[in-house]
């Protein structure tokens, strides 16, 4: 009999290719090893600020990413990499993938900005700020949306929500056609290619100094202009700043460029010092001003700072608007510099019906943890100053937002801004008013303030991110302001800040900037519901096996011709 069998089973396996597939298939399956996961996509993302400001610490705190992705609307976050667009993004879906523990949030964003609704720009600038109010281990991404991310946006959007449905059948004993394409869908690995961030050691924030001298003696006045160049925003390498502060930066060196001519001629060599200062670090407390300030008055005999300081102008988010406002700490007194300044503000934004010019007083809060604007570092140390911006509120969420674009700076409100700054302080440098001039006089035409001038620097100050951490005193931008400002000004020089070792003001972490991939994987549900489907045909070959003459003789009785009966 089993002679019998062996014949009829070498038989059948010799002429029936079909039996032996299916026979051998899943010894094959489980024999051969799988083969390793293929990358679907690599892309560049963008993280989190992270850094520590007196000491407080801000931001992300972490930078590896190994976890399967989701969307926010699967029902279980925890340690999963949450993937989100900005459209659909809003901070209660972050605070809920903070508070489910998730293993990272990535954030896609469009290539273009100025393509988005003005409504969602505005409510992601006012997001910003809460995003880094506090610190959170969950490492938090930016990613640019090209086809193939938001591929895997979509595919993991579906698989999201198939999940979130599966999760109230449970209790049915029937397969629910969701839950088996939510077994058998794609899902992916997201995995990043760099190390656990660290803090930066003996990080240099560069600032930069130039001066025209009056003429007609020693003690002169000194008039002092400021602007920050550094940008910021809630990723330093999406931080472009082209309004705050690309606009103030591109104004104080056409101011540069303007005065430098007239201060060329003996006719037109005013009778004051003009001081321009470039500061690095603005937007973390105005390190590069502050150390700037220690130096010159505090280290030092001999600096324009000491002697007859007239005011300091300083300039912020100039680049748009039909505002102009005079930030003070303390109301200029009637007869002083600054409040001839003020003065001529005012008669110069008439000669422009659209301007609406005011003075914003405010009193500098020493508990707040940062300063509103930069003239309350020139305040501190007793010293006249203002802030001049377009903004009426130093809470405005454009000051440090990504959102800040080229697209936000108007060219011929801020070729408007920079003539009206120009006048002003003209009027004041020759004191035109005294002398009985005309309101409406001009002593620079719309030929002299150049707006191919303005537009180039903006231009190129928007072309790359200038956070401070991003930064360093070999950069091209410190580079490039430093040869600008040396073709106006006399003495230009570097003033660097590096934080205290002991007790540091300032702390930057690196791996901001890193390569992600998303390797293409099945759900674990998936190597379950195989193994169950192997286990169960496995089962039904041995019970074929083990009876197969019974049925043999079932299937020979079925496909057994009927014989016909005459």
């Amino acid at each position: 009999m089993f002679e019998e069998a062996s014949e009829v089973f070498e038989n059948m396996f010799k002429s029936s290719f079909p039996l032996t597939f299916i026979v051998f298939l899943p010894a094959v399956l489980i024999l051969v090893s799988p083969l390793p996961a293929e990358a679907a996509h690599e892309f560049t993302v963008y993280r989190m600020q992270q850094y520590d400001l007196q000491g407080q610490p801000y931001g992300t705190r972490n930078a590896i990413l190994n976890t399967e992705a989701r969307t926010v609307e699967a029902e279980v976050l925890s340690r999963r990499c949450v993937i989100m667009r900005l459209v659909d993004f809003s901070f209660e879906k972050y605070q809920k993938a903070i508070r489910q523990s998730a293993g990272a949030v990535v954030i896609i964003l469009p290539q273009n900005m100025s393509t988005m609704p003005q409504d969602i720009v505005q409510q992601f600038m006012e997001m910003e700020p809460e995003l880094l109010a506090t610190e959170t281990i969950v490492p938090v991404y930016f990613a640019l949306e090209d086809e193939e991310l938001l591929s895997i946006y979509e595919q993991t959007h579906i698989s999201s929500s198939s999940q979130g449905s599966a999760s109230a059948a449970e209790g049915m004993k029937t397969i629910n056609p969701v839950l088996l394409h939510t077994a058998t869908a794609n899902g992916f690995q997201m995995v990043t290619s760099g190390a656990q961030s660290k803090a930066v050691s003996d990080w240099a924030i560069t600032s930069l100094e130039g001066k025209l001298a009056g003429v007609g003696g020693e003690d002169l006045p000194t008039i002092v202009l400021v602007t920050h160049y550094d940008s910021f925003g809630v990723a330093p390498w999406l931080s472009y700043g082209a309004d705050s502060n690309g606009s103030g930066m591109s104004i104080l060196l056409e101011l540069a460029r303007l005065f430098s001519r007239l201060y060329t001629y003996k006719r037109t060599h005013a009778g004051y010092n003009l001081l321009f200062f470039v500061s690095g670090g603005g937007k973390f407390n105005y390190q590069g001003t502050k150390r700037w300030l220690e130096d010159n008055l505090d280290h030092t005999d001999s600096s324009l700072l000491q002697d007859n300081v007239a005011f300091v102008l300083c300039l912020d988010t100039l680049g748009n608007g039909d505002s102009l406002h005079l930030h003070v700490s303390k109301p200029p007194k009637e007869g002083s510099p600054q409040h001839t300044l003020l003065k001529e503000l005012e008669i110069v934004s008439a000669q422009f019906p659209e301007v609406k010019f005011s003075m914003v007083h405010k009193k500098i809060n020493l508990a707040d943890d940062t300063l509103a604007w930069e003239h309350e570092r020139f305040g501190i140390r007793r010293l006249p100053a203002f802030t001049l911006s377009r903004l009426d509120s130093h809470r405005s969420a454009l000051r440090n937002s990504i959102m800040d674009m080229r697209s936000q700076v108007d060219l011929k409100k801020l070729s408007r801004n920079t003539k009206i700054i120009a006048e002003a302080l003209a009027r004041v440098i020759y004191n035109l008013t005294e002398k009985g001039a005309p309101e409406d006089l001009q002593i620079f035409t719309e030929q002299m303030v150049q707006d191919e001038q303005l537009s180039s620097v903006v231009d190129w100050l928007t072309a790359q991110p200038r956070a401070a951490q991003l930064i360093d005193k070999d950069s091209s931008v410190v580079s490039t302001l430093e040869y600008h400002l040396s073709r106006y000004l006399k003495d230009v020089k570097r003033h660097y800040v590096k934080a205290d070792k002991r007790d540091p003001e300032f702390v930057f972490y690196d791996q901001l900037k890193q390569t992600m991939n998303a390797y293409r994987v099945k759900p674990a549900i998936f190597d379950l519901l195989l193994a169950v489907c192997i286990a169960a045909y496995l089962g039904v070959m041995y019970f074929a096996i083990q009876h197969f003459g019974l049925l043999y003789s079932v299937v020979r009785r079925v496909t057994q011709p009927k014989t016909k009966l005459h």
